[in-house]
């Protein structure tokens, strides 16, 4: 009889792509303790809607996702929304912008930047 294995699920992830791209930006900010800030507030076509920001300090009740010299940060009222969801990047006609894959989105918008629950 074998024994129980251990899994801790990683609450974000964050693409290689995403990677590359927020640790470039940081080295053109010139300050090594900037974060990327994920968000979700109301709004938007679909309900909710994800946001982006760079934040230096994290509040006490943050959730702090480190990926090595990069680091994700989430509020506590997003982070529900967000569980179980990757950060990517995307270059394209329409620009480049961050965005997120949630498996919890049961409808999207066209841009993917709205979802409901």
């Amino acid at each position: 009889m074998s024994g129980a294995e251990s899994f801790v699920p990683t609450p974000l992830m964050l693409s290689d792509g995403a990677r590359s791209r927020l640790a470039a930006l940081i080295e053109e900010l010139g300050n090594p303790r900037l974060k990327l800030r994920v968000y979700v507030t109301g709004g938007g076509c679909s309900g909710f809607q994800y946001g982006f920001d760079f934040a230096e300090e994290t509040a006490e009740d943050d959730t702090l996702v480190e990926f090595g010299a990069v680091s994700l940060v989430v509020d506590p009222l997003s982070y529900q929304y967000l569980v179980g969801s990757t950060v990517d990047y995307e270059e394209g006609l329409a620009g480049a912008r961050f965005l997120v894959q949630n498996p919890n989105a049961t409808t999207t918008c066209g841009c993917g930047a709205s979802f409901m629950v």
